[in-house]
Formats: structure tokens, sequence, C-alpha cells
């Protein structure tokens, strides 16, 4: 399946309207985006009316409905449910979050809901993550080390543990990559905020033991030096981390080897 990017200033089509069951009484209105590279078609918003008393309190829960009582082909992500594998990300009502911790009465009137900005999009609700993976394994997210192994574990203190606070939490949404205008223009090359997240967080972790490596590797004009730090990916973190925070400090640790 091909992948798709809406092209800029090409509008959305409205889609169909699709009512609720008879009988049901507590209605919400769900504009969703749909796109089908196989159908040659240009995207459309399709209007859905959901039952709430058939459905749970989160857009999640509602999307399921739709997909379960109203178009069996609507296409999305979604796994645990509990905000924590990332896999439902999407844009609601305008800001980037997860559909499985985003409230339905949080959103004032129908509730839009379109996938991630400025990402290849597979068909409806799903993005092309090829390259956001890419980029984070490019980080080589994983603990390196020279000295020889010890016995058991390599030990911690507690204080240095403390400082991994806000760094290994993130579960790679990439809600924050897509908030960000600098990867929206330049994300062939520019890093982001997720994956620089990840990189900031073997870089604080003491046990690592190439940090100078790491550095290395981020001292580049795009994979670090597009951030201008206007904190879209802080704002939009569903799990409230401070990616912008993290970025600086690679930058203040290059400039201190300097």
């Amino acid at each position: 399946m091909v992948a798709f990017r809406l092209p800029r200033g090409s509008q959305v089509r409205p889609g169909r309207r699709v009512p609720a069951p008879d009988g049901a009484r507590n209605v919400r209105e769900f504009r969703v985006y749909r796109y089908s590279p196989d159908s040659g078609e240009p995207p459309q918003l399709d209007s859905f009316e959901v039952d709430l008393d058939r459905s749970g309190p989160m857009v999640l829960d509602a999307l399921i409905e739709i997909k379960n009582s109203l178009d069996s082909t609507l296409a999305f992500r979604r796994s645990c449910r509990e905000g924590v594998c990332g896999s439902c990300a999407m844009n609601i009502d305008g800001t980037n979050t997860l559909a499985c911790t985003k409230a339905i009465d949080d959103v004032r009137g129908p509730v839009k809901v379109y996938p991630l900005p400025h990402m290849p999009v597979i068909k409806d609700l799903v993005p092309d993550l090829t390259d956001a993976y890419a980029q984070y394994a490019l980080v080589e997210p994983w603990m390196k080390t020279e000295s020889p192994p010890p016995a058991k574990e390599r030990l911690q203190s507690e204080e240095d543990r403390r400082k991994l606070d806000g760094l290994y939490e993130c579960i790679l949404c990439f809600c924050c990559s897509t908030s960000c205008p600098s990867y929206w223009w330049n994300g062939d090359r520019y890093l982001g905020p997720a994956t620089l997240l990840q990189a900031a967080r073997w870089l604080q972790d003491s046990r690592d033991e190439a940090a100078g490596e790491r550095l290395d590797a981020l001292e580049d004009p795009f994979r670090l030096y597009r951030c201008h730090t206007i904190m879209n990916c802080t704002k939009t973190c569903p799990k409230g981390l401070n990616p912008a925070r993290a970025i600086s400090d690679i930058k203040r640790r290059i400039q201190q080897r300097r």
C-alpha cells in the first residue's frame, strides 16, 4: 500500500453522514478523516453520529464503536487503551494526543479526528512511521559500554537514577515531533523532539560509556539545531514530558565540551 501525504494547501472534502442507530438519545457527532489509497479518491471528512450510551468515555471508545457499529472499514491503531503504548496517537480537536486518554467531554461541539499532521498516511487515521522509527534507531537507543561487564548488573545510585525521570517515560507516540514546524519542513534531516528526547535519555544514563560518540553523531546543523525551542513539543506531550528541555541539555553538553 502506497503511503500518502496530504499536499500543502489541499482541502479535505466533505464526506458521508452516518446517522446513529434508531432510538439513540445520547448522540455526539464525530468528524473523522478518511483516506484510502486503493480508492484513488481524495481525502474526505465523514460525519458519524455515535450513541454515547453504547460507548465508553474516551475518543478511542467512540472510534471503536464507529468501527463496530457504523463503518467497519475505518482504520486506526490502538492497543493498550491505557496511555502506555502510544499506538492511538492522532490529532483530536486540533491537538496531538492519545485517543485512549482524551475524554469526549473535554471537546466542545463536533469531535474532529485527524491523523498525526505532516506524516504520510497509510489509511484513514494510520500514519506511516517508517521514517520516525528509522530516526529512532539512528541514535542507537541502548546502553553502550567498553568496560568489562560486572558479575551481576551495572549499578546506579539513586541520585543518578532520578536524573532519568522525565526521559525514560517517553512512549514514542510522536505527538511531539508531529507538532513541531521544524520537523514538518525538515523531517528528512531533523531528528525531531521524540528521537532527541531518547538520545538525551542515554546521554544522561550514568552507566552508558559512549557520551562522546553520541554527541559527535548529534552535532549537526540539521539533526539537532533545527530546534528553535518554540515549545510545541512540550505543550502537546500526553505524558507531560519536556522534550524541549532535553534538547537544550544536549546543546549545552556540546557547548561545554568545546
